[in-house]
């Protein structure tokens, strides 16, 4: 999109660069991501920056509303779902933008999915560290936002994480993380802000305390929980012995508070009305379906990465759908190839916007990005594995 930043990338290209760039990714902190780390970062011009910031300007006006709670009430509506001490609003925000070109011809961004719930923000900052390192990046452009450059962004993330609390005292919620596709974003995590990595099996319960035991066998309280589990995944791990259950009432704070995971979500895109927001429909509200019905997608409310979508929807798949309220759909986007690889191969892109909401802050800001390369219809890392120039990336903005 930046056609010099990407001549210049390209001519200084070579796969002696890019395996020393992945091995070292890798080396940081001795663990080897099972997505695929892209060729190239994308270099984005003034002019889709400026897109890019009025799209979730306009999308976090509806969840600033002072009704939005009422509005999302319904994404919470089975009782095993609402977790106590849900707080005024969601900490983490994120957006994810198809690339496409508008009537003009121009590269504009179109909303794909919305969410209340981290991820990747420090895997990030890794990422676009050892592209700089490794290949031909402008010293002058950035992936952060709001003046921030890799040293204050992490402060930033340590103190609405960490805070005054002490770091042993603040663990990273996951289900034997170790194992999940995200695990390097928590070893980024522990590594530069020292809280504690642990499966929800190894936090101990004692009345409405929380706690865990250290190496050395002592008892650690639980101040703050930075929740990282999806709850689809803790549902169908009947099981997984644990002590504590999201519905208890505990001492603890939330960072990231779980309700936020269903409010903020597919379920409120068809609330959203704008340029940069496709279409959407509630497919239990649907009195008769569109008659381009090819022209939609099926979206799950509450999957994540791309499970239970369906591009390809017909009337006789809606209609063998019986739980049609956990359903959109959605007016599909056409991704524009806007990433020229070295041999000529154009890839298309996903651009994830990373919020951050502070406390005692009337808006959230834009902080971060997180970009996935596709040759393929499905976007998601886990859908390119056999191909190149495409998987999990970062955009760098000029200035």
């Amino acid at each position: 999109m930046i056609k010099q930043a990407r001549t210049n990338y390209n001519k200084s290209f070579t796969s002696k660069k890019y395996l020393a760039f992945k091995e070292d990714v890798c080396a940081t902190h001795n663990y080897v991501p099972p997505f695929r780390l892209s060729e190239s970062p994308i270099f984005i011009s003034n002019s889709l920056r400026n897109h890019l910031v009025k799209a979730c300007e306009v999308i976090s006006e509806t969840i600033y509303h002072p009704k939005f709670k009422e509005w999302s009430e319904g994404a919470l509506a089975g009782e095993d779902l609402k977790v106590p001490a849900e707080d005024d609003h969601s900490l983490f925000m994120q957006m994810d933008f198809g690339i496409c070109l508008d009537k003009n011809g121009q590269a504009i961004p179109q909303l794909i999915e919305v969410q209340g719930f981290p991820s990747l923000y420090f895997f990030q900052d890794l990422l676009a560290r050892k592209y700089q390192e490794y290949f031909e990046v402008p010293s002058n452009y950035t992936c952060y936002f709001d003046g921030l450059d890799s040293k204050s962004y992490i402060e930033l993330l340590r103190a609405a994480i960490i805070g005054d609390t002490d770091p042993k005292n603040v663990i990273l919620l996951e289900i034997e993380p170790e194992k999940q596709a995200t695990a390097i974003d928590f070893l980024c995590a522990q590594a530069t802000i020292g809280l504690k990595v642990l499966c929800i099996s190894q936090l101990k319960k004692r009345g409405k305390n929380l706690y865990y035991f250290d190496t050395e066998g002592k008892e650690i309280p639980v101040y703050k929980i930075f929740n990282r589990i999806i709850f689809d995944e803790l549902l169908q791990r009947e099981n997984l012995k644990r002590e504590f259950y999201f519905k208890d009432e505990v001492n603890v704070e939330w960072i990231g508070h779980p309700n936020w995971f269903y409010r903020i979500s597919k379920y409120i895109l068809p609330l959203l009305k704008s340029e940069y927001v496709p279409e959407s429909f509630y497919l239990d509200q649907l009195d008769s379906y569109p008659n381009d019905l090819e022209n939609y997608v099926l979206k799950p409310l509450f999957s994540f990465a791309g499970a239970g979508v369906n591009l390809n929807i017909t009337p006789e798949i809606l209609d063998t759908i019986t739980d049609k309220e956990n359903y959109i759909i959605q007016r599909k986007v056409k991704y524009e190839p806007i990433l020229e690889a070295i041999n000529g191969e154009k890839v298309k892109c996903e651009i994830r916007m990373m919020l951050l909401w502070e406390k005692n802050v009337p808006k959230a800001k834009i902080i971060n990005n997180l970009v996935r390369l596709t040759k393929g219809e499905m976007v998601g890392v886990k859908y390119n594995k056999d191909k190149d120039w495409v998987g999990a990336s970062v955009a760098f903005f000029e200035p």
